[in-house]
Parts: structure tokens; sequence; C-alpha cells
């Protein structure tokens, strides 16, 4: 499995992304797919997953301003990040789980004050 991660960019404070993650090749029962973050000089975090029945869950650091969604037609997985803070720079990696666990590339998203 192959994970292309897309939609980063430098953005203000206040202002929004949405940022896409596809998937190709083969897959194996469910597939959870989500969005984690790492910081300069942090450890890597979770941000959001959905399942492949689309249950959500979110960090409480970013509850309330983002949005998990998936198109299974195009094994795809979007996070929609509003209300943007200079907190949510990071590099944003695109996660899939099977029976076993992938990780995209990465996106950079940088938050200017």
């Amino acid at each position: 499995v192959q994970l292309q991660a897309s939609g980063g960019g430098l953005v203000q404070a206040g202002g929004s992304l949405r940022l896409s993650c596809a998937a190709s090749g083969r897959t194996f029962g469910p597939v959870t797919m989500g969005w984690f973050r790492q910081a300069p000089g942090k450890q890597r975090e979770f941000v959001a997953t959905i399942t492949s029945r689309s249950s959500t869950n979110y960090a409480d650091s970013v509850k309330g301003r983002c949005t998990i969604s998936r198109d299974n037609a195009k094994n795809t997985v979007y996070l929609q990040i509003d209300s943007l803070e200079p907190e949510d720079t990071a590099v944003y990696y695109c996660n899939l789980r099977d029976t076993n666990n992938y990780w995209g590339q990465g996106t950079q998203v940088t938050v200017s004050s």
C-alpha cells in the first residue's frame, strides 16, 4: 500500500486547509485511515482517525476545528482544519491500518501568526 498526501502549505492563523491522502494498493480487512503530525523537536502525535464504518476520533487539541472524512470509491481520506493556530505547524502524516500499518510521506503545514 502506498499513501500520497497533499494539501499542505503556508497559511495565516485563523485560516483553513484541506489535506488529502490517496491510497493505492491492496488492503485486507477493515481499513482505518487517519492523520498524525510531528512538530519540530516533538514526537509524532495523533490527530484524527476514521474507520471503515466512518466512525471518527479526534485529538483534544483539534476537536471542534478538524473534520476527517473519506471517499472509499477514491480510496482517499481528507482532513479539513479550520481556525488554524501556529501550534498546528507540523508535518502531517497520513496513516492506513489494515492487517499492517502504513505511512505516507508527510505534508508540511505552516501557520504564521
